[in-house]
């Protein structure tokens, strides 16, 4: 899951969007979508970096990191989640939430936290396959060395 710090959420755009390279005012990227639209990100936007989101567990302490997440919903779920998010209820979205991370914090994670979750991860299995894809042997060795 190591491409997850390639890719990034972008505030107030939707979809998800692969980190290409720093520019002079901000930093390029390419939508991840059919399109493989590129921009150039402001500096001043608000760019959530994948690899760095966390859910809430219950104990205070402790947040299990998305990747981790997207890797429990791929045992589970394969390729795609059947779950519409933009019609899903409450309940749904929870029921889903506890099966791919049963201690999960009811409190302080939200149904839209849920819907995103959902959204990104059927984004990357359509998208961006290989993020799920065990690093090879041969390369854990080749970089040790």
């Amino acid at each position: 899951m190591e491409l997850l710090q390639e890719v990034a959420n972008i505030s107030g755009k939707p979809g998800l969007f692969r980190i290409l390279k720093p520019g002079r005012g901000g930093v390029i990227v390419e939508s991840l979508d059919a399109l493989k639209k590129k921009e150039m990100i402001n500096a001043n936007s608000k760019v959530s970096v994948l690899k760095e989101i966390s859910v809430y567990t219950e104990d205070i302490n402790k947040s299990t990191p998305l990747s981790e997440i997207f890797m429990s919903i791929r045992e589970n779920y394969k390729d795609g989640i059947d779950i519409n998010p933009k019609e899903a209820s409450n309940n749904t979205l929870f029921d889903f939430m506890g099966k791919v991370m049963p201690d999960f914090d009811k409190e302080r994670v939200y149904a839209t936290d849920v819907k995103k979750i959902i959204n990104w991860y059927n984004i990357l299995s359509q998208y961006l396959p290989e993020a799920f894809e065990a690093p090879k042997e041969e390369e854990k060795t080749e970089e040790k060395k």
